[in-house]
């Protein structure tokens, strides 16, 4: 009898104390700069080209959660004209400050309305949930 409590008890408990699957931080809101950038390969490791809606998220929160955001989508909205779009981790911004990223061409033009001269504008974000 006491072997089978002992046993439930160490199977619980190695249950309990297994490690969880990082999550990124779903519904808190973000707030930065978006700016644009040539695709190419990214950190996340694969090929990424002008037209995809993708970006790169800064280092901070890229290397907080060990690039496990890669793929992660975002709900990104343009704060001056609260525009938005859905776009995908694909890189890390190295000069990004934290809650700024770096966008395709395409995403950017779709959230500046096209004017690629503008550069940079102010964006809030959050993760979308993991399927």
């Amino acid at each position: 009898m006491f072997a089978k409590i002992f046993t439930a008890l160490l199977v619980a408990s190695a249950v309990v104390a297994a490690p969880l699957e990082s999550q990124p931080e779903k519904r808190i809101t973000h707030t930065g700069q978006a700016t644009y950038f040539e695709v190419g390969l990214g950190a996340c490791g694969w090929w990424n080209v002008d037209d995809d809606y993708i970006v790169a998220l800064n280092s901070d929160q890229y290397q907080r959660n060990g690039g496990s955001n890669c793929g992660q989508g975002i709900r990104l909205t343009n704060s001056d004209t609260g525009k938005s779009i859905t776009v995908t981790v694909a890189d890390e911004c190295p000069t990004c400050a934290d809650g700024s990223l770096d966008l395709s061409p395409a995403a950017f033009s779709e959230l500046s309305g096209g004017n690629m001269g503008e550069g940079v504008f102010p964006i809030s974000w959050h993760f979308n949930r993991k399927d």
